[in-house]
């Protein structure tokens, strides 16, 4: 469950990206972050909702925007979403959820009666002072960028 709120801090982490860099959010201060998780690579939503970042990306980059991405994804199934999507952004692997497990997005879920733990899709929009400016959690994964610079 997602308990954090605008105006909160954004829960500093550090994890490894699709080629095993580590990733530290505390590296971007200064900068506006759009960190969004999403459950798995190359489905349907997730695929629509990177591509709709993608083909704005160069307009986010101008607003002074950084991208990262998490999901439990391998970094070998990252590398091949960005691959074949020509993602230009980072793409954490959160195997382990504790990235999810900071901002609340790894909980009980149910899908045609059965319920397991998986992720939340959410979007988190850091100001570049690290404080979290705006959450989405009814995310429009069609055209998710003007629902993030409206």
């Amino acid at each position: 469950m997602i308990t954090l709120k605008v105006g909160d801090a954004a829960p500093l982490f550090e994890a490894k990206d699709q080629d095993g860099n580590l990733i530290a959010l505390a590296s971007l201060k200064g900068k506006k972050v759009i960190l969004y998780f999403y459950p798995k690579d190359a489905t349907p939503g997730c695929t629509a909702q990177s591509c709709n970042l993608r083909d704005n990306y160069e307009s986010l980059q101008m607003q002074g925007y950084e991208v990262l991405v998490v999901s439990q994804d391998s970094e070998k199934s990252h590398r091949n979403f960005i691959k074949n999507q020509a993602l230009p952004f980072k793409l954490i692997s959160d195997s382990d959820h504790k990235v999810h497990e900071l901002y609340g997005t790894w909980d009980l879920k149910k899908f045609m009666g059965k319920e397991y733990m998986g992720t939340l899709r959410a979007t988190f929009v850091i100001d570049e002072s690290g404080m979290i400016s705006e959450i989405f959690e009814k995310v429009n994964t069609a055209d998710h960028t003007a629902q993030i610079i409206g």
